[in-house]
């Protein structure tokens, strides 16, 4: 009860707030200190707008990459002063704070200013700028923030209320030392996610050399000569087509997409695939929609379990041993294989739905991925707004078709080539996640 039970003097309120005063409880091995004896605010500022044809370098903070170059501005585009961010100094949005939105300043970053509407703070002599970061990223401090936050429709965190907050502070030496030790883990994290993107171009170098593929070369145009086309060479009427002939060349030869389909919205029993989930409206669905599937990799994120009465647009089936194609922003290039059992996996009317012959179905699904296939995609896409493409388009899209055994060639050796991929960057995953627990684990939780 001894350890419930407390005295705090009236002085040190800033609010009447019982949840906020249990918040700032937590345990660690090191010296607990309050945060306002170690930080000072950074009012510093210029007024851009006494230059009006001048240049000024602005920065940004986000959740995700902290401080950035943001924009550059002439002065007469900024009516107020904009506070000076130096090196090492921190900087966050009081709004947004509880959600990460925080950054410190390095020599990456080569702008300066900042709007008034952040708070921009910099670390006394007794702690490191980085470490105090990190904290801000941890869980527990976040609790701490989100508990500390003010203001009834948006809620603020202004810096007098973060010079009460509290933090473990160890001598300099260890906060070096742990924040080196965060670095780290970080940096291999980056290191096998670069190795990865690595490992993504040198299977298109690999694709393009064991196949020969060859791009079609762009044709300087003279700019308002006017150019002839035989009506009878025409399949399409605008100039996009016309001035990109769009045919690729191969050491194995070219086929349409259309030769190696064989079925198209259709099962193996000629049933056509389009479906009515309305009509089983109690009946569970695994849908798949185009958030559904990630771009460019071929991955399902996941299904969607739904009923048929919540699936408002037109769907369609998707058997096992069939691919699908998004047809809408082709772009992004959205496929999928699927080798699934379930027989209730539908989709959106947005895919296209096929199976395929006379072809080995990883190496077409390597081919789908190709930047050979995308460019011939690009360059058929219609309209502005929301881009497709046509199932005509498609189907003369052209793949190359070496021997069957040299396609098992080629995707056995892409496919673990991808698994190599995969490992590097659940391996980058685990170490971006642990060097953050791991941090957390050191400074905060010990037993008192």
């Amino acid at each position: 009860m001894n350890n419930l039970l407390g005295n705090i003097r009236y002085k040190d309120f800033y609010a009447w707030d019982v949840k906020q005063y249990l918040s700032s409880i937590f345990y660690s091995k090191y010296e607990v200190v309050v945060l306002g004896k170690y930080i000072q605010a950074e009012t510093k500022k210029i007024k851009p707008f006494e230059s009006p044809h001048s240049d000024f370098k602005i920065l940004g903070v986000n959740n995700k990459t902290g401080i950035f170059d943001n924009e550059i501005k002439k002065g007469k585009e900024i009516s107020q002063p904009y506070k000076i961010v130096k090196n090492r100094f921190l900087a966050f949005n009081p709004y947004r704070v509880n959600v990460g939105s925080i950054g410190i300043k390095s020599e990456k970053q080569e702008f300066d200013l900042i709007s008034p509407a952040y708070v921009v703070f910099s670390c006394k002599d007794e702690l490191l700028p980085e470490y105090l970061f990190l904290i801000f990223k941890t869980q527990t401090f976040n609790e701490i923030i989100k508990d500390n936050t003010r203001g009834s429709v948006r809620q603020i965190l202004a810096f007098n209320v973060l010079e009460t907050l509290k933090i473990p502070l160890p001598a300099l030496n260890i906060q070096q030392k742990i924040a080196n030790n965060y670095q780290e883990k970080l940096n291999l994290s980056k290191q096998q996610n670069e190795r990865a993107k690595q490992i993504e171009i040198e299977i298109e170098h690999y694709l393009y050399q064991e196949l020969g593929v060859e791009l079609p070369k762009e044709e300087k145009q003279n700019k308002g000569a006017l150019q002839f086309v035989n009506f009878k060479d025409l399949d399409r009427w605008d100039m996009a087509y016309l001035l990109n002939k769009n045919k690729i060349t191969a050491d194995y030869g070219v086929v349409p997409v259309s030769y190696v389909i064989d079925k198209f919205l259709k099962d193996n029993n000629n049933d056509s695939l389009r479906f009515n989930s309305q009509n089983h409206p109690s009946k569970n669905f695994q849908y798949i929609g185009m958030e559904n599937i990630e771009k460019k990799s071929g991955t399902l994120l996941k299904f969607q379990n739904v009923k048929g009465v919540e699936i408002k647009s037109q769907t369609i089936r998707l058997p096992k041993g069939f691919f699908l194609y998004g047809k809408l922003r082709p772009y992004l290039n959205k496929y999928f294989y699927n080798t699934f059992d379930d027989e209730n996996i539908i989709t959106s009317s947005e895919f296209f739905v096929f199976s395929v012959k006379n072809i080995d179905k990883l190496y077409f699904k390597f081919c789908l991925s190709s930047s050979f296939f995308q460019h011939q995609i690009t360059n058929h896409t219609k309209g502005a707004r929301m881009p497709r493409i046509g199932e005509d388009i498609f189907k003369k899209i052209q793949i190359p078709l070496p021997p069957l055994e040299v396609q098992r060639k080629i995707a056995t050796h892409i496919q673990s080539l991808k698994n190599d991929i995969q490992t590097l960057r659940q391996e980058a995953a685990k170490n971006q996640k642990n060097a953050l627990s791991e941090f957390e684990a050191e400074i905060f939780n010990a037993a008192p």
